[in-house]
């Protein structure tokens, strides 16, 4: 379920994938609807992970795997929804909720890293690439297991991937 689609088909009765960039993400329904949009469809896109990995975590007692598995299917269902024909969006608001609930300390560390790059280069973009790069990072030099480190990184490198499709 990706939030954009069905925000904007509530709001306005038309198909986000035939409107602004095509692409069904929170930075789209932002274009098309404001803030509102925007914050709307990130709120969606983070609950949804944050329930998933909730009634993962309690229903299988906090197994690493199991999350990071989770997690990464989350973003496989995000960008290819089989009821939007496999067009989806591209998988931050998935990949950075997912951080947030593994290990989130990284997202503080990212949060840093993101004000820094923007300070210094002026370059949103760029700023929030190095900041989403920084996660797995972080994650290798603080988590004591390797499992989540890996799992970040593997949502890292799909996003990447969506990104240059």
């Amino acid at each position: 379920m990706t939030g954009a689609f069905y925000i904007i088909k509530w709001k306005t009765g038309q198909d986000i994938r035939k409107m602004g960039s095509g692409n069904v993400g929170a930075t789209n329904a932002g274009r098309l609807l404001g803030k509102k949009g925007f914050l709307l469809t990130l709120l969606i896109d983070a609950v949804k992970v944050f329930i998933t990995l909730f009634l993962v975590k309690e229903g299988l007692s906090d197994n690493e795997y199991a999350l990071v598995l989770s997690s990464i299917f989350l973003c496989i269902g995000h960008l290819f929804p089989i009821q939007l024909k496999f067009h989806g969006g591209k998988g931050v608001v998935v990949y950075l909720a997912s951080a947030l609930f593994l290990s989130p300390l990284t997202i503080g560390a990212a949060a840093v890293v993101m004000g820094a790059a923007y300070l210094l280069l002026h370059r949103y973009k760029t700023a929030g690439f190095l900041a989403m790069t920084s996660i797995p990072v972080t994650a290798f030099l603080i988590e004591d297991s390797f499992t989540l480190p890996c799992g970040l990184l593997l949502l890292f490198i799909t996003v990447v991937l969506a990104h240059n499709k």
